[in-house]
């Protein structure tokens, strides 16, 4: 099954080809052609008109879609979220749990095995473990009431009934560095969070092998002059990469702008932390049992107001620093896929090359998504 992608705009990093065509087969990309090469015979062709086509979006850190949650613990919730996903241009999604007791976790992460054993929208490589290893002070939307000190013995728990391949955690709290270290010998990474740590107690977590920090800039230590914080050590550390909620709320548009060009872009990758509160507009959900309320784009807990994760759909992510950051779409599209395949380990994802899969999405001009092909099908 041979499908020809022609009259596009292709986005990949460090490439960019106008009115070029995309050969696809037996799921991989089999060749990309430039404006004026001849176009090979195929089964199927599809005529972009133009439209901009990119590595499918891969998403690291989502709750939930259209009020439904990975932690409703359903194989229905999971298959939901995934299908929503994928009509944002997200071709690898890791489902992502919060802070809830232990058999709740393991719970999900059963069903969730379900649906790894048969992705029909979305691929989902393994699990991302938000909490309940955080710091308490820090919990933000997360529920206190399930927060609990680090214990390798429950995460290799889960990751005995569905892979994880992320554990957000405070490196501040007791136990965490053994965690850290467990979870490295086991290839799961650790991403910080929800956490006071400063800056000599991060560099400590890195040293055990800590990489990730989880929505960079909230529920963590800000910068001051006095204490850099985890903030501080991640605008400066080469050695982290930075997940980004580009909803211009979590992050102001300044501090986007900033990010921006004080990391180099190879350590961003945007991520949309939704949660049930996307696509519905306005109204309200609930996150951990915890009654939400959607209004301007923005999802908050309803007692207390914290930010509640977010409502953001992955392309709207994209468009927004398209929008704010002066650099090419071939140098921002790293962020959208290229650098959590690497920082992951995710092999043949998240570029256009011959030999990779043929997971990508295409883009109307204002980023809105078109269609989206996972292994060279349209799902």
């Amino acid at each position: 099954m041979k499908t020809l992608i022609e009259n596009t705009r292709i986005v990949s990093p460090d490439l960019e080809i106008e009115n070029g065509a995309l050969l696809l087969a037996d799921g991989k990309i089999a060749a990309l052609l430039q404006a004026g090469d001849p176009r090979p015979a195929a089964d199927v062709v599809i005529d972009a008109a133009g439209r901009i086509t990119m590595p499918g979006f891969i998403d690291i850190h989502a709750h939930g879609a259209d009020h439904h949650d990975v932690c409703d613990g359903s194989l229905a919730a999971i298959r939901h979220i995934a299908r929503r996903k994928l009509q944002e241009g997200v071709t690898t999604w890791l489902p992502t749990t919060l802070t809830q007791p232990q058999a709740k976790l393991e719970q999900v992460a059963a069903e969730c095995a379900k649906y790894f054993a048969n992705p029909e929208f979305c691929k989902t490589p393994g699990l991302h473990v938000e909490g309940p290893f955080i710091n308490v002070k820090n919990a933000g939307a997360q529920n206190p009431q399930f927060v609990r000190p680090p214990k390798l013995a429950e995460l290799t728990a889960i990751h005995a009934v569905a892979k994880v391949l992320i554990v957000s955690i405070a490196p501040d709290v007791a136990g965490a560095l053994d965690v850290i270290a467990g979870a490295k010998a086991l290839g799961i990474t650790s991403s910080a969070a929800h956490t006071s740590a400063t800056a000599a107690q991060l560099a400590a977590a890195t040293a055990a092998g800590l990489t990730h920090l989880t929505h960079f800039g909230n529920a963590m230590t800000p910068l001051h002059h006095r204490e850099i914080g985890v903030v501080g050590a991640g605008l400066s550390d080469a050695a982290l990469m930075l997940e980004l909620i580009c909803d211009t709320i979590h992050l102001c548009p300044d501090m986007l702008k900033l990010v921006f060009k004080l990391v180099p872009i190879e350590r961003l990758m945007l991520i949309t932390d939704s949660m049930a509160a996307s696509w519905i507009g306005a109204g309200e959900t609930t996150l951990g049992g915890l009654a939400v309320v959607v209004k301007d784009g923005a999802a908050r807990l309803k007692e207390g107001g914290a930010l509640a994760g977010s409502a953001l759909r992955f392309n709207e992510g994209l468009r927004n620093i398209a929008t704010l950051i002066p650099l090419p779409l071939h140098q921002l599209v790293k962020t959208t896929s290229w650098n959590q395949a690497r920082s992951l380990g995710l092999h043949g994802v998240g570029k256009l090359e011959p030999g990779y899969c043929a997971d990508l999405v295409i883009l109307e001009p204002d980023f809105s998504v078109w269609k989206t092909l996972v292994d060279g099908t349209e799902r």
